[in-house]
């Protein structure tokens, strides 16, 4: 996640009014939408530390922190091909990224580092202290998820799946297939991975090959496929778009973390939001698109009830996790499809201010909940309205934090990133 990781593209900053053109309007909806869901991940952390009762009776039927980065990656499915399709520009497209995102997650990354070193909470993973090195180039190219690194943060993962979706998007554009083309292609492929995915294994390239030899080739492909893209002529262009859909379909099939179904699910569920916003938009007809799209969640849900989880556990837990990750897959798409077809309707200001700093918020509220985990180590002996007006605090608190950043890293870099896209585009 994805995390307001699709926000404000193409240079036009959120309104938080509601009256102007339709563009206004949607943008509007979707910060409101990524509000909701940063909110749902943080409640999902504050379970272990403050909430131990709800984690034994709710988290068995319904993963909260899933159903918030399912709305993430609905949004970014929505907005980041569109958002490239508007640029023209491969190049711009991202420059705008790196200047999005990079930023505060490098200034997060070295908090949880320095966090880690004085042990405000905790050691660091010993496979980040281990091979520092190794494991920052892999956190640099922000498919650690992908390559068996520990993520410095947890919430990091999400941003591996991003990652992931912005070189097949890349890829797609550069072969020709952007703009509405070849989007019910796009989903019934994605639906077959999803399917075949249970029987691909998980982490199978680095157990084969090693893990610092895979970091260090994804890099190295990695770079060359984006450099051909950037920067070559046509020929050149077209072969490091196939480069880069390789480089990601062979990270999700064989190289997850979790299940390949599970992984696959998730860029499905993502184009799934960009076939949305053609349609949103009049560049695809109703008809098949439609019920492709429908499909899509029911597939992922088959997927999880008929595969189960893809690491070791237990059948009593194997079986919690098809109920709660089917739920929360189930309810965010609920979710966004009913703010789709309110997001004419004024939206409440709180959530849409949220919105707006909702990737500071959802970067930062991990090294919080940490904090306030050696600060309540035993959360049984606290009262329970003790642990209402903590877990207040806290959601105070990373706000404060969250709106700063915003403001002093996320906004000027921004501002320099379209800048420099403009003087590209010229």
């Amino acid at each position: 996640m994805s995390i307001n990781l699709a926000a404000r593209e193409g240079g036009l900053q959120t309104p938080i009014q509601t009256h102007g053109p339709p563009s206004a309007r949607r943008q509007t909806w979707l910060d409101a939408l990524r509000g909701v869901a940063v909110l749902a991940v943080l409640f999902e952390h504050l379970l272990d530390p403050l909430f131990p009762e709800v984690r034994a009776t709710v988290s068995p039927w319904f993963d909260l922190g899933q159903y918030g980065v399912m709305v993430f990656f609905l949004i970014s499915g929505y907005v980041v091909p569109a958002s490239l399709e508007r640029r023209g520009s491969v190049a711009g497209f991202w420059i705008g990224r790196v200047f999005r995102l990079y930023p505060l997650f490098l200034l997060a990354a070295v908090l949880a580092t320095v966090f880690g070193l004085v042990q405000v909470y905790s050691s660091l993973p010993a496979q980040l202290g281990e091979s520092p090195v190794v494991s920052g180039l892999a956190h640099l190219t922000m498919l650690q998820d992908f390559v068996q690194v520990v993520s410095v943060i947890n919430v990091f993962w999400t941003l591996s799946y991003e990652m992931v979706f912005y070189l097949l998007v890349t890829a797609i554009f550069v072969l020709g297939r952007g703009r509405g083309g070849g989007t019910a292609g796009t989903l019934t492929f994605a639906m077959a991975a999803v399917l075949v995915g249970g029987t691909l294994p998980a982490g199978a390239l680095s157990r084969g090959l090693g893990g610092d030899v895979v970091v260090l080739i994804v890099a190295m492909v990695l770079m060359a496929g984006l450099a051909a893209v950037l920067g070559g002529g046509h020929r050149v262009r077209m072969c490091g778009a196939i480069i880069l859909a390789t480089l990601a379909v062979v990270l999700l099939a064989v190289n997850s973390r979790v299940g390949a179904w599970q992984s696959l699910a998730i860029v499905a569920t993502m184009f799934a939001g960009t076939a949305l916003s053609r349609l949103d938009e009049g560049r695809l007809r109703r008809g098949i698109t439609s019920w492709l799209i429908v499909l899509v969640p029911v597939v992922c849900i088959a997927a999880a009830i008929w595969f189960g989880p893809g690491w070791g556990m237990s059948e009593e837990k194997a079986l919690a996790f098809r109920w709660s990750w089917s739920a929360a897959v189930a309810a965010a798409w609920l979710t966004f499809l009913l703010a789709r077809a309110l997001r004419s309707y004024t939206w409440p200001g709180v959530l849409v201010r949220l919105g707006l700093i909702s990737y500071s918020f959802y970067l930062l509220h991990p090294l919080g909940i940490q904090v306030l985990r050696r600060l309540i180590p035993q959360p049984a002996p606290v009262p329970l309205g003790g642990r209402i007006a903590a877990s207040v605090l806290l959601l105070g608190v990373v706000v404060a934090c969250a709106a700063l950043t915003y403001r002093f890293v996320e906004r000027p870099a921004q501002d320099l990133g379209r800048r420099l896209a403009r003087s590209v585009g010229r």
